[in-house]
């Protein structure tokens, strides 16, 4: 799986999914500066990474989740992955909604779901897990087993780390920050002194370029 990490790594590299930029950082809306910005929507339109993404979540599924039965989207951007992973395992698909619908039923939750529910839930990137997160609440405000979470890309925060220990959940990624940075210096994306900048960020994000 650790090659299949650096595959994955140079592949978001080369879309530019992944953008590192330690001299000149984005500004999330968080409100932490980041040498990274990252864009995994982006992935839907290359059929050949899709797929390997779709297989790589298939495999996290099989080997860290084997007894779910319900494959979860999270709107929006896990939505697209989550199909091609349910058709792939041939399993039944739901998908989770930011909020409840203002008009309607008022559903935050949509898809059949069998007897005795095994879900696990797909997006696209984890930065503290808040959004994830939100959705694996609602899921179980349903009384339904939420047996993990897994995903593309994490940036490996610490808040995320709290946050998924708090929330009982389970995380399972194909690849993360560190995999991406070293990446990035292998095929030379970025030099020493990104890379020394790029490892300090990820140890104190919030005060990073005070």
């Amino acid at each position: 799986m650790e090659n299949f990490k650096n595959t994955i790594a140079s592949d978001l590299l080369k879309i530019k999914a992944v953008t590192l930029a330690p001299k000149q950082p984005f500004t999330w809306a968080s409100g932490i500066e980041a040498p990274i910005y990252t864009d995994n929507r982006k992935t839907i339109g290359y059929p050949e990474i899709r797929t390997q993404i779709a297989e790589g979540l298939c495999k996290i599924i099989k080997q860290n989740y084997p007894e779910a039965n319900v494959i979860g989207g999270v709107a929006t951007a896990g939505i697209p992955h989550a199909a091609i992973v349910a058709d792939k395992l041939n399993l039944p698909m739901i998908y989770v909604r930011s909020k409840p619908k203002n008009h309607g039923a008022g559903k935050q939750i949509e898809g059949d779901l069998p007897e005795n529910p095994k879900v696990v839930l797909i997006d696209d990137l984890i930065s503290t897990g808040g959004s994830v997160l939100k959705a694996v609440e609602a899921v179980r405000k349903e009384n339904v087993n939420v047996v993990g979470v897994a995903a593309i890309f994490t940036y490996q925060l610490k808040d995320s780390d709290i946050n998924f220990t708090a929330s009982k959940t389970k995380l399972h990624t194909l690849t993360n920050y560190s995999e991406m940075i070293e990446q990035a210096h292998k095929e030379n994306i970025v030099n020493d002194n990104d890379l020394h900048l790029l490892k300090k960020w990820r140890d104190n994000p919030w005060k990073w370029n005070k």
